[in-house]
């Protein structure tokens, strides 16, 4: 404790630097030195502004808040790495509000080393409360540093950092970037680029980027002219004047659909859908951003990518949005959405007016069973939301419908009466098996939905579009080799956990398996085209592709993976620093492709394309309402 009051700059400092090593080696699996002085760099900026703006007699009770305030965010940013995967930036702080709903997420993303960031603040705590009883001991105020000399080591250290954020300031992929860093100037680089971004684009318009990307898809050697019948793409308007009911499975992996353990389908409710001929895309892959779930929904009801850096209903709640909703108004139809959970989770108050959506039902709604800590069970939204839907169909009134799923959210705990499958021993207890467990009721409960749709004469005149909203499986706590053990499937720990499933049911319509690749960008523009409405004559800009007319497709995906990183027909794509040193794996095989050299055109035309997105959503207007 007497070397913490004699110099607690250096003493802080020290401390710091012990936890920088220690998240390295936490979130990177590795410490490389040179990194490290970028990250001395950063704390010597904060160290020296705190030692020049504090007096002598409260040097150690502020530098001993800087380490405990250091602690706290580095341990907050090793649990977030942990979960999502990504370095959180200060955006992340937006959506703080979130963390009480889902406590039990976070909870499980917690490892006991993590904790090893507060260690030193124990031991000095007691160390104090020690020297406290200490008989007679005065307390002395120590000499103070020399101004000239840490403002020397300031102008230093901003030097240092400006010269690493500089080097670095360009690095598409975000891990690399922090990586190379720190997480403290990682901060100050996308503050930048978010900054360089906004001013580029304050005097454009959406017009402009509209013809920006009818560019880009031009000059793009992957797109095609859509397979046409007639003049008009295949199966365009086959689904034309039908209601529509989206479903969104909340954590639903692709690998669960056709499953069987031990004998017993995990899906037979989709698995029915899909041998009756619905349209099934098996090679789908999740791209949402921050907002997790609700960025889900943003996807699947505009076809535009979230920016990554912002959940999209905190960041653009305020805007008028085009969207499926607002899309289909036009066709007099009106639309609903169901969310058992409060509507302000993720600021879907403001989300939902901005997408357009006539009315939300949200907890007050419905009657919670208490299902998990959300609040009410699957069966209990749908059975809501046939009778609301049922009045509409009643009145001859066309409806669009939206249900959030919530049954199968992380961490997949199912109470006893709502389980329907019997697990084999070596599930039980596994997350992997709570998994499957939640899994099977979701698609339990979806098949009540459907029953109540055919009972109440609403299911020929309803077309119904199911997907997965996001991966389930956290990788900590399933090794891939042990989950391809016990399931007998193969599983990487990306290409298979991103994998969503989803396919469309249409009345009459005999669809098949489409084996192409995609995303939820892609969800719009195949709807529509069911629904036999043209984007192009709606004036409506979507960043997806019609999936029943595209042979050749390209998605991109960031957040859970770095910028850059791409799905095609062919292989997954994750960039280094840049392309030359970025590593692709077999969508078919799993394996690893040394010679990628070929879909160069792809990672350009992905950044381009999620680029001219950004700026595309950024111009939209505000809702005067």
């Amino acid at each position: 404790m007497n070397v913490y009051r004699k110099a607690p700059f250096w003493a802080t400092f020290i401390l710091i630097m012990l936890k920088m090593i220690l998240f390295r080696q936490f979130t990177f699996g590795s410490i490389e030195v040179t990194r490290l002085l970028s990250d001395a760099a950063a704390v010597l900026i904060l160290l020296c502004v705190f030692e020049l703006i504090t007096t002598s007699r409260w040097k150690p009770a502020v530098f001993g808040a800087v380490n405990a305030l250091m602690s706290l965010i580095l341990f907050a940013c090793c649990v977030y790495f942990s979960f999502f995967g990504s370095i959180p930036t200060y955006t992340a702080l937006y959506s703080i509000d979130q963390v009480g709903a889902v406590k039990d997420s976070v909870e499980s993303a917690i490892h006991p080393k993590f904790y090893t960031m507060f260690l030193d603040l124990a031991v000095l705590l007691v160390l104090y409360l020690v020297t406290l009883k200490s008989k007679g001991e005065k307390q002395k105020s120590q000499p103070a540093a020399k101004p000239l000399y840490v403002g020397a080591a300031l102008v230093i250290a901003i030097l240092a950092s400006f010269f690493y954020i500089r080097t670095d300031l360009d690095i598409p992929n975000e891990l690399v970037q922090a990586n190379r860093l720190g997480v403290l100037n990682y901060q100050v680089a996308m503050a930048i680029n978010e900054t360089k971004e906004n001013n580029a684009i304050k005097n454009g318009s959406t017009d402009e980027t509209r013809a920006t990307l009818e560019h880009l898809e031009d000059s793009y050697s992957g797109n095609e002219e859509p397979v046409t019948e007639a003049g008009t793409p295949k199966y365009y308007g086959a689904a034309k004047g039908k209601n529509v009911i989206v479903v969104q499975l909340e954590s639903f992996q692709d690998i669960m659909v056709g499953l069987e353990v031990d004998g017993q389908e995990v899906t037979p409710v989709l698995n029915d859908l899909i041998q009756d001929g619905s349209f099934y895309f098996p090679n789908i892959f999740q791209q949402i951003g921050q907002g997790n779930t609700s960025d889900a929904e943003f996807l699947a009801n505009t076809g535009i990518y979230p920016t990554g850096t912002v959940a999209m209903s905190k960041g653009f709640g305020d805007r008028e949005i085009p969207s499926m909703p607002r899309l289909l108004a036009r066709q007099n139809y009106v639309s609903n959405t169901f969310h058992v959970n409060d509507v302000t989770f993720w600021d879907r108050n403001k989300l939902y007016p901005a997408l357009g959506f006539t009315k939300y039902y949200d907890k007050p709604n419905f009657v919670n069973d208490e299902f998990n800590a959300l609040g009410a069970s699957d069966g209990e939204m749908y059975r809501v939301g046939l009778e609301k839907l049922t009045e509409l169909h009643q009145q001859g009134q066309p409806f669009y419908a939206q249900f959030v799923t919530t049954s199968s959210h992380h961490p997949f705990w199912v109470k006893k009466e709502f389980v329907n499958i019997t697990l084999p021993q070596r599930l039980v207890g596994k997350q992997l098996g709570h998994y499957i467990t939640a899994i099977n009721y979701t698609d339990k409960a979806l098949g009540e939905l459907i029953d109540g749709l055919k009972a109440n004469g609403m299911w020929e005149d309803t077309i119904l579009v199911i997907y997965g909203d996001h991966f389930g499986l956290q990788t900590k706590e399933n090794d891939p080799e042990w989950v391809e053990e016990v399931l007998g499937v193969p599983y990487d720990d990306r290409v298979s956990r991103f994998n969503i499933p989803f396919l469309v049911h249409v009345p009459g319509v005999q669809g098949g398996i489409h084996e192409g690749t995609g995303g939820q960008v892609d969800i719009v523009p195949t709807v529509a085209n069911l629904l036999g409405i043209s984007l192009k004559d709606e004036g409506y800009t979507v960043f997806g592709k019609d999936l029943l007319n595209t042979t050749k497709n390209v998605v991109g995906m960031r957040y859970y993976m770095p910028t850059g990183s791409f799905f095609n027909n062919d292989i997954m794509f994750v960039p280094g620093k840049g392309f030359e040193d970025g590593t692709a794996i077999d969508l078919k095989t799993l394996e690893p492709v040394e010679d990628f050299s070929r879909y160069r055109e792809d990672y350009d035309y992905i950044l381009e394309l999620m680029k001219i997105s950004d700026e595309y959503v950024k111009l939209l207007p505000k809702r005067t309402e």
